[in-house]
Protein backbone atom coordinates (compact mmCIF):
# COMPACT_ATOMS: atom_id res chain seq x y z
CA UNK A 1 0.00 0.00 0.00
CA UNK A 2 1.46 3.32 -1.27
CA UNK A 3 -0.54 6.23 0.33
CA UNK A 4 0.22 10.31 0.78
CA UNK A 5 -0.77 10.08 4.56
CA UNK A 6 0.81 9.79 8.13
CA UNK A 7 -0.79 7.60 10.47
CA UNK A 8 -3.84 5.58 9.28
CA UNK A 9 -5.87 6.41 12.28
CA UNK A 10 -5.67 10.39 11.70
CA UNK A 11 -6.56 10.92 7.77
CA UNK A 12 -9.72 11.98 8.51
CA UNK A 13 -8.69 14.59 11.57
CA UNK A 14 -5.71 15.87 9.42
CA UNK A 15 -7.95 15.91 5.78
CA UNK A 16 -10.21 18.51 7.63
CA UNK A 17 -7.31 20.22 9.31
CA UNK A 18 -6.47 20.42 5.14
CA UNK A 19 -9.46 21.48 4.44
CA UNK A 20 -9.72 24.32 7.46
CA UNK A 21 -6.29 25.40 5.80
CA UNK A 22 -7.09 25.76 2.45
CA UNK A 23 -11.27 26.65 2.05
CA UNK A 24 -11.15 29.18 5.00
CA UNK A 25 -12.94 31.97 2.74
CA UNK A 26 -15.59 29.16 2.28
CA UNK A 27 -15.85 27.15 5.64
CA UNK A 28 -15.26 26.60 9.54
CA UNK A 29 -13.95 23.11 10.57
CA UNK A 30 -15.09 21.36 13.90
CA UNK A 31 -13.00 18.62 15.23
CA UNK A 32 -14.83 17.71 18.05
CA UNK A 33 -17.20 16.62 16.47
CA UNK A 34 -16.01 16.25 13.03
CA UNK A 35 -18.00 18.94 11.15
CA UNK A 36 -17.37 20.92 8.32
CA UNK A 37 -19.77 24.55 8.06
CA UNK A 38 -20.39 26.75 5.82
CA UNK A 39 -18.83 29.91 7.12
CA UNK A 40 -21.87 32.29 7.23
CA UNK A 41 -23.85 29.33 9.01
CA UNK A 42 -26.19 30.03 10.35
CA UNK A 43 -28.32 32.06 7.57
CA UNK A 44 -31.49 33.29 9.27
CA UNK A 45 -35.02 32.49 7.33
CA UNK A 46 -33.22 30.10 5.11
CA UNK A 47 -33.88 26.44 5.37
CA UNK A 48 -30.50 24.29 6.07
CA UNK A 49 -29.00 21.64 4.74
CA UNK A 50 -27.29 18.43 6.39
CA UNK A 51 -25.48 15.67 5.00
CA UNK A 52 -22.37 12.89 5.52
CA UNK A 53 -21.12 10.04 4.83
CA UNK A 54 -18.28 8.09 5.50
CA UNK A 55 -15.08 9.78 4.41
CA UNK A 56 -13.39 8.28 1.43
CA UNK A 57 -15.77 10.05 -1.73
CA UNK A 58 -14.30 13.20 -1.67
CA UNK A 59 -15.12 15.92 -2.72
CA UNK A 60 -18.69 14.75 -1.43
CA UNK A 61 -19.64 16.08 1.55
CA UNK A 62 -17.86 18.25 2.66
CA UNK A 63 -16.96 19.71 -0.65
CA UNK A 64 -19.83 20.54 -1.51
CA UNK A 65 -20.59 23.11 1.65
CA UNK A 66 -21.26 26.66 1.06
CA UNK A 67 -22.91 29.16 -1.54
CA UNK A 68 -25.82 26.82 -3.00
CA UNK A 69 -25.69 23.52 -1.72
CA UNK A 70 -25.00 22.23 1.85
CA UNK A 71 -24.95 24.24 4.97
CA UNK A 72 -22.95 21.90 6.45
CA UNK A 73 -21.31 18.08 6.13
CA UNK A 74 -20.78 15.25 9.08
CA UNK A 75 -17.69 13.56 7.67
CA UNK A 76 -17.43 9.96 9.16
CA UNK A 77 -14.27 7.64 9.58
CA UNK A 78 -13.34 6.44 5.74
CA UNK A 79 -16.50 4.07 4.59
CA UNK A 80 -18.59 4.26 8.16
CA UNK A 81 -21.64 6.62 9.03
CA UNK A 82 -21.33 9.95 10.88
CA UNK A 83 -22.76 9.45 14.50
CA UNK A 84 -26.09 11.34 15.99
CA UNK A 85 -23.78 13.74 17.66
CA UNK A 86 -22.26 14.91 14.77
CA UNK A 87 -25.43 14.99 13.06
CA UNK A 88 -27.09 16.95 16.08
CA UNK A 89 -24.20 18.69 15.80
CA UNK A 90 -24.33 20.21 12.25
CA UNK A 91 -28.55 20.77 12.01
CA UNK A 92 -27.95 22.95 15.49
CA UNK A 93 -25.45 24.76 13.55
CA UNK A 94 -27.05 25.56 10.67
CA UNK A 95 -30.50 25.99 11.80
CA UNK A 96 -31.57 30.08 10.84
CA UNK A 97 -34.80 29.22 12.03
CA UNK A 98 -36.75 27.82 8.79
CA UNK A 99 -35.97 24.52 9.44
CA UNK A 100 -33.19 21.99 8.32
CA UNK A 101 -33.05 19.22 5.61
CA UNK A 102 -30.91 16.26 5.74
CA UNK A 103 -30.52 14.74 2.98
CA UNK A 104 -29.22 10.93 3.42
CA UNK A 105 -28.07 8.41 1.39
CA UNK A 106 -29.47 5.06 1.94
CA UNK A 107 -27.37 3.12 4.06
CA UNK A 108 -28.33 1.64 6.71
CA UNK A 109 -26.36 3.11 9.29
CA UNK A 110 -26.89 6.68 7.72
CA UNK A 111 -30.03 6.47 7.76
CA UNK A 112 -29.78 4.86 11.80
CA UNK A 113 -27.78 7.78 12.84
CA UNK A 114 -30.12 10.41 11.09
CA UNK A 115 -33.24 8.97 12.29
CA UNK A 116 -31.89 9.42 16.13
CA UNK A 117 -30.51 13.09 15.48
CA UNK A 118 -33.22 14.16 13.51
CA UNK A 119 -35.37 13.31 16.49
CA UNK A 120 -32.79 14.78 19.24
CA UNK A 121 -33.18 17.85 17.17
CA UNK A 122 -37.41 18.02 17.09
CA UNK A 123 -37.12 17.39 20.98
CA UNK A 124 -35.04 20.91 20.91
CA UNK A 125 -37.59 22.79 18.81
CA UNK A 126 -35.90 22.40 15.30
CA UNK A 127 -38.42 21.43 12.52
CA UNK A 128 -36.50 18.63 11.02
CA UNK A 129 -37.37 16.50 7.31
CA UNK A 130 -35.19 13.67 5.83
CA UNK A 131 -35.46 12.88 2.51
CA UNK A 132 -33.04 9.22 1.49
CA UNK A 133 -31.53 9.14 -1.72
CA UNK A 134 -31.75 5.18 -3.54
CA UNK A 135 -30.65 5.82 -6.90
CA UNK A 136 -28.24 2.84 -7.67
CA UNK A 137 -30.27 0.79 -9.97
CA UNK A 138 -27.47 -2.27 -9.66
CA UNK A 139 -28.48 -4.28 -6.93
CA UNK A 140 -32.20 -4.28 -4.73
CA UNK A 141 -29.96 -5.04 -1.42
CA UNK A 142 -26.25 -5.07 -0.52
CA UNK A 143 -24.10 -5.32 2.16
CA UNK A 144 -24.49 -2.19 3.20
CA UNK A 145 -28.46 -1.51 2.35
CA UNK A 146 -31.88 -2.24 2.65
CA UNK A 147 -33.26 -1.35 -1.23
CA UNK A 148 -30.92 0.65 -3.53
CA UNK A 149 -27.54 2.23 -2.44
CA UNK A 150 -27.78 6.01 -2.46
CA UNK A 151 -24.71 7.26 -5.05
CA UNK A 152 -24.29 9.84 -7.83
CA UNK A 153 -27.67 11.10 -7.42
CA UNK A 154 -26.54 12.52 -3.90
CA UNK A 155 -24.49 15.22 -5.90
CA UNK A 156 -27.06 16.64 -7.81
CA UNK A 157 -29.92 16.72 -5.25
CA UNK A 158 -27.24 18.65 -3.16
CA UNK A 159 -26.98 20.97 -5.52
CA UNK A 160 -30.42 21.12 -6.38
CA UNK A 161 -31.84 21.46 -2.67
CA UNK A 162 -29.09 23.74 -2.33
CA UNK A 163 -29.95 26.70 -4.98
CA UNK A 164 -33.67 25.90 -3.91
CA UNK A 165 -32.49 26.82 -0.42
CA UNK A 166 -30.74 29.90 -1.61
CA UNK A 167 -34.23 30.91 -3.52
CA UNK A 168 -35.67 31.26 -0.37
CA UNK A 169 -38.24 27.87 -0.83
CA UNK A 170 -39.53 26.27 2.14
CA UNK A 171 -38.78 22.99 3.68
CA UNK A 172 -41.29 20.86 2.43
CA UNK A 173 -40.75 22.33 -0.86
CA UNK A 174 -36.86 22.20 -0.29
CA UNK A 175 -38.01 18.75 0.40
CA UNK A 176 -39.78 17.86 -2.14
CA UNK A 177 -36.70 19.13 -4.75
CA UNK A 178 -34.90 16.18 -3.19
CA UNK A 179 -37.88 13.90 -3.35
CA UNK A 180 -37.75 14.32 -7.40
CA UNK A 181 -34.30 13.60 -7.79
CA UNK A 182 -34.78 10.72 -6.18
CA UNK A 183 -37.79 9.59 -8.12
CA UNK A 184 -36.06 10.63 -11.44
CA UNK A 185 -32.71 10.12 -11.02
CA UNK A 186 -30.95 6.23 -11.86
CA UNK A 187 -27.18 5.55 -11.43
CA UNK A 188 -24.81 2.51 -11.68
CA UNK A 189 -21.52 2.42 -11.79
CA UNK A 190 -18.72 -0.31 -12.94
CA UNK A 191 -15.02 -0.62 -11.75
CA UNK A 192 -11.28 -1.35 -13.33
CA UNK A 193 -9.61 -1.91 -10.06
CA UNK A 194 -9.85 -2.29 -5.94
CA UNK A 195 -9.49 0.90 -2.98
CA UNK A 196 -7.18 0.30 -0.31
CA UNK A 197 -9.01 2.01 2.76
CA UNK A 198 -6.25 3.38 5.13
CA UNK A 199 -6.90 1.34 8.25
CA UNK A 200 -6.78 -1.72 6.30
CA UNK A 201 -4.19 -1.57 3.94
CA UNK A 202 -5.29 -3.96 1.58
CA UNK A 203 -7.61 -4.14 -1.52
CA UNK A 204 -11.57 -4.47 -0.75
CA UNK A 205 -12.00 -7.11 -3.20
CA UNK A 206 -9.69 -8.87 -5.91
CA UNK A 207 -10.22 -7.95 -9.54
CA UNK A 208 -7.36 -9.83 -12.26
CA UNK A 209 -5.58 -7.40 -14.75
CA UNK A 210 -8.05 -8.43 -18.02
CA UNK A 211 -11.75 -8.29 -15.12
CA UNK A 212 -14.37 -5.92 -14.33
CA UNK A 213 -17.00 -5.30 -12.14
CA UNK A 214 -20.45 -4.32 -13.60
CA UNK A 215 -22.91 -2.09 -10.71
CA UNK A 216 -20.27 -2.24 -7.76
CA UNK A 217 -20.99 -0.12 -5.01
CA UNK A 218 -19.01 2.80 -3.59
CA UNK A 219 -17.70 0.95 -1.10
CA UNK A 220 -17.07 -2.03 -2.92
CA UNK A 221 -19.80 -3.48 -2.56
CA UNK A 222 -20.25 -7.04 -5.25
CA UNK A 223 -22.05 -5.70 -8.37
CA UNK A 224 -24.26 -7.25 -11.05
CA UNK A 225 -21.58 -9.27 -13.01
CA UNK A 226 -18.30 -9.54 -12.67
CA UNK A 227 -16.93 -9.90 -16.79
CA UNK A 228 -13.70 -9.92 -18.43
CA UNK A 229 -13.14 -6.24 -19.92
CA UNK A 230 -14.79 -4.86 -22.38
CA UNK A 231 -14.64 -1.24 -24.38
CA UNK A 232 -15.93 1.82 -23.22
CA UNK A 233 -18.47 1.29 -25.79
CA UNK A 234 -19.70 -1.48 -24.65
CA UNK A 235 -19.67 -0.42 -20.69
CA UNK A 236 -21.40 2.45 -21.35
CA UNK A 237 -24.08 0.55 -23.47
CA UNK A 238 -24.65 -1.90 -20.39
CA UNK A 239 -24.98 0.91 -17.64
CA UNK A 240 -26.75 3.32 -19.98
CA UNK A 241 -29.40 0.79 -20.89
CA UNK A 242 -30.24 -0.73 -17.79
CA UNK A 243 -30.46 3.45 -16.49
CA UNK A 244 -32.60 3.69 -19.33
CA UNK A 245 -34.83 0.96 -18.80
CA UNK A 246 -35.46 1.49 -15.05
CA UNK A 247 -37.21 4.69 -14.67
CA UNK A 248 -37.74 4.42 -17.91
CA UNK A 249 -36.56 7.46 -19.97
CA UNK A 250 -38.31 7.53 -23.18
CA UNK A 251 -37.50 10.17 -26.26
CA UNK A 252 -38.10 13.48 -25.44
CA UNK A 253 -37.05 13.42 -22.35
CA UNK A 254 -34.58 16.27 -21.56
CA UNK A 255 -31.77 15.03 -18.82
CA UNK A 256 -28.94 16.08 -16.48
CA UNK A 257 -26.15 14.09 -17.45
CA UNK A 258 -23.36 12.69 -14.64
CA UNK A 259 -20.27 11.01 -15.96
CA UNK A 260 -18.66 10.33 -12.47
CA UNK A 261 -14.92 8.69 -12.05
CA UNK A 262 -14.50 6.53 -9.06
CA UNK A 263 -11.04 8.53 -8.15
CA UNK A 264 -8.29 6.83 -9.84
CA UNK A 265 -9.71 7.50 -13.12
CA UNK A 266 -8.30 10.04 -15.32
CA UNK A 267 -10.47 13.04 -16.90
CA UNK A 268 -9.46 11.87 -20.74
CA UNK A 269 -11.23 8.32 -20.12
CA UNK A 270 -14.16 10.32 -18.27
CA UNK A 271 -14.50 12.02 -21.89
CA UNK A 272 -14.09 8.55 -23.65
CA UNK A 273 -17.67 7.72 -21.72
CA UNK A 274 -19.12 10.90 -22.37
CA UNK A 275 -18.98 10.98 -25.65
CA UNK A 276 -20.46 6.85 -25.64
CA UNK A 277 -23.15 8.02 -23.70
CA UNK A 278 -23.85 11.40 -25.36
CA UNK A 279 -24.15 8.83 -28.71
CA UNK A 280 -26.18 6.08 -27.12
CA UNK A 281 -28.51 8.43 -25.76
CA UNK A 282 -28.89 10.67 -28.88
CA UNK A 283 -30.01 7.18 -30.00
CA UNK A 284 -32.57 6.92 -28.33
CA UNK A 285 -34.26 10.46 -28.51
CA UNK A 286 -33.18 11.53 -24.88
CA UNK A 287 -31.75 15.14 -25.21
CA UNK A 288 -28.95 16.03 -22.62
CA UNK A 289 -30.24 19.40 -21.35
CA UNK A 290 -27.17 19.59 -18.69
CA UNK A 291 -24.23 17.42 -18.37
CA UNK A 292 -21.73 16.96 -15.42
CA UNK A 293 -18.09 15.06 -16.03
CA UNK A 294 -15.67 14.80 -13.21
CA UNK A 295 -14.52 13.24 -10.03
CA UNK A 296 -17.56 14.45 -7.30
CA UNK A 297 -18.08 10.93 -5.60
CA UNK A 298 -15.26 8.58 -5.03
CA UNK A 299 -14.25 5.51 -3.47
CA UNK A 300 -10.74 6.23 -2.83
CA UNK A 301 -8.61 5.53 -5.46
CA UNK A 302 -10.97 3.42 -6.90
CA UNK A 303 -10.49 2.90 -10.82
CA UNK A 304 -14.32 3.05 -12.71
CA UNK A 305 -16.90 5.39 -13.17
CA UNK A 306 -20.68 5.59 -12.46
CA UNK A 307 -23.49 7.19 -14.86
CA UNK A 308 -26.55 9.01 -13.43
CA UNK A 309 -29.32 10.20 -15.32
CA UNK A 310 -31.47 12.53 -13.98
CA UNK A 311 -35.07 13.86 -15.61
CA UNK A 312 -34.91 17.64 -15.81
CA UNK A 313 -37.69 19.94 -16.31
CA UNK A 314 -37.58 23.72 -16.51
CA UNK A 315 -37.38 24.56 -13.01
CA UNK A 316 -35.20 21.99 -12.22
CA UNK A 317 -32.54 23.16 -15.31
CA UNK A 318 -33.07 26.92 -13.22
CA UNK A 319 -32.17 25.01 -9.66
CA UNK A 320 -29.14 23.96 -11.83
CA UNK A 321 -28.08 26.76 -13.39
CA UNK A 322 -28.15 28.84 -10.00
CA UNK A 323 -24.64 29.96 -8.58
CA UNK A 324 -22.74 27.84 -6.49
CA UNK A 325 -19.67 28.22 -4.92
CA UNK A 326 -18.06 25.14 -2.65
CA UNK A 327 -14.75 23.74 -3.05
CA UNK A 328 -15.49 20.67 -5.12
CA UNK A 329 -18.13 22.64 -7.53
CA UNK A 330 -18.62 26.51 -7.93
CA UNK A 331 -20.28 28.69 -11.04
CA UNK A 332 -21.68 31.50 -11.63
CA UNK A 333 -20.71 33.04 -8.15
Amino acid sequence: MKKLINLPENVVREELEGIALAHADLVRVSLDPYMVIRNDAPVQGKVGLVSGGGSGHEPMHGGFVGLGMLDAACPGEVFTSPTPDQILAATKAVDGGAGVLHIVKNYTGDILNFEMAAELAREEGIEVEAVVVADDVAVKDSLYTAGRRGVGATVLAEKLCGAAAENGLGLKQVADVCRHVDEFGRSMGMALTSCVPPSAGRATFELADDEMEIGIGIHGEPGRERMKLASAHDIVGMLAGALVEDLPFRAGDEVLAFVNGLGGTPLIELYVVYRELDRFLTDKGIIIGRNLVGSYITSLEMAGCSITLLKMDADMTALWDAPVKTAGLRWGA
